[in-house]
């Protein structure tokens, strides 16, 4: 799905894919990053990814980092890995959240300042991996809740704090961007 980040004039395409198959994850990162010299890209892991809205918000975190001169790496597509991961370090956030050999389910944030730059790298993407665009992989599941809740350190505690109506997924969710949010605030 296709975001505007009006006050800082970016659009942030945040999708996913099912049933990838790649070898080398490194190989294809830099393969993709030098086809698009207009736009960022960047690639997840989307068993760790607490639905588009985790993503939404670290790509509205990474942007708004560079905007205030406050971002931690040279790349804004780093910048939304770091973000994503709530992570200070590159190595860490990319061994969190980024894509391995046996990633099979990924997500994708294209970010640009011309959407119509966005469509041809993800039509880019979607021939490399030879699958069409299923943004279900961005969704909660059983699986994906306790692998992010031991990835992102929640606590059962918190989750009771934030919940309403009995919503895990929605409070785990909750949890997760006011992590990425709270990155901005570290030293």
């Amino acid at each position: 799905m296709l975001h505007c980040i009006r006050e800082y004039g970016v659009y942030a395409e945040i999708t996913g894919f099912k049933n990838t198959k790649f070898r080398d994850a490194e190989a294809f990162l830099k393969a993709h990053r030098k086809e698009n010299g207009g736009i960022e890209l960047q690639f997840f892991d989307a068993g760790l990814i607490a639905t588009s809205r985790h993503l939404y918000f670290a790509v509205l975190n990474a942007v708004q980092a560079f905007h205030n001169r406050t971002n931690i790496s040279k790349s804004l597509a780093v910048e939304t890995m770091l973000y994503a991961s709530a992570q200070r370090q590159i190595q860490k956030a990319i061994r969190l959240c980024g894509i391995k050999p046996q990633t099979q389910n990924m997500a994708v944030v294209i970010i640009g300042e011309n959407p119509a730059e966005i469509k041809p790298a993800l039509e880019g993407v979607k021939a490399c991996v030879g699958a069409e665009t299923d943004e279900a992989v961005l969704e909660m599941t059983g699986d994906k809740l306790e692998n992010i809740k031991i990835a992102f350190q929640i606590k059962a505690q918190e989750i009771a704090s934030v919940m309403k109506g009995g919503d895990v997924d929605a409070a785990v969710v909750s949890l997760v961007v006011e992590r990425v949010a709270l990155l901005a605030t570290q030293l």
